[in-house]
């Protein structure tokens, strides 16, 4: 099995079955960002890339707000600010509200939530955190992990919580390519899916909001005729002035 034959395989399966799905988060999207709302993208572990690869960089646009919590991102294998502790806190039911008790989340906004599995706490939580504030809330997920018993007290799993779920389509055991001689299977593809479900809701985002005759500040490379390293400036400006208008909201 090729790894790059199988990613194909998967999206085409995602632009087939998820379009009409991908086309309602945009719609929204482009409401909040109109509004002078936020698109706030939020995931623990390696679901953090997702959020990380939609905003900042060049073809995003100011609005777009991941919810980057260090305690649930690794910057080291083993010891401290390891795989084991993080694993460990994803799993502990009552901490994420500690951390976006702090964050600007207002109703009217929307809520992205990336998981894989759609079970752990910290995604669950963060999406029912997100529903009771009157948020859009987005479940960005394998839908197959929902034939899997739920792991929080609640009995439910992102998919479940959320207003909309894009379903990713990646086999439950995430890893896609079987090796011969090997037990278990290698090529992990929920996060590569993930990353292009971001950049399918930016780019339709875009594409709605021009429809509507509204541009956005959008990050640039300097390559791009006419544009330059100041050309970001008036994103980081945008950006700054919608979170702390979302701060005032959410007081």
């Amino acid at each position: 099995m090729n790894y790059t034959r199988t990613l194909i395989d998967i999206l085409d399966r995602l632009v087939s079955t998820q379009d009409e799905a991908l086309n309602t988060v945009a719609a929204r999207c482009a409401d909040t960002i109109q509004n002078d709302g936020l698109i706030h993208l939020y995931g623990s572990g390696h679901s953090v890339i997702p959020t990380m690869d939609a905003f900042p960089r060049y073809g995003s646009f100011a609005g777009i707000h991941p919810l980057t919590d260090p305690r649930l991102m690794w910057h080291n294998v083993l010891g401290p600010g390891g795989v084991r502790e993080l694993l460990w806190l994803e799993r502990t039911e009552g901490y994420v509200q500690q951390y976006l008790d702090h964050e600007p989340l207002a109703a009217g906004d929307v809520m992205v939530v990336y998981s894989h599995g759609g079970r752990n706490a910290a995604p669950v939580e963060a999406a029912m955190y997100a529903a009771k504030r009157g948020l859009f809330t987005v479940a960005v997920t394998s839908v197959a992990n929902l034939e899997r018993p739920a792991e929080h007290s609640s009995g439910q799993r992102i998919a479940e919580i959320c207003d909309i779920t894009v379903d990713t389509g990646v086999p439950v055991q995430d890893a896609v390519v079987e090796v011969d001689g090997w037990d278990r299977p290698v090529g992990g593809a929920s996060t590569v899916v993930a990353c292009v479900v971001s950049h399918e809701i930016v780019t339709r985002t875009a594409a709605v909001l021009a429809s509507r005759g509204v541009v956005v500040p959008t990050f640039v490379s300097p390559t791009v005729p006419g544009a330059t390293v100041a050309s970001n400036d008036e994103v980081f400006a945008d950006h700054r002035r919608r979170i702390h208008a979302a701060e005032g909201r959410s007081l």
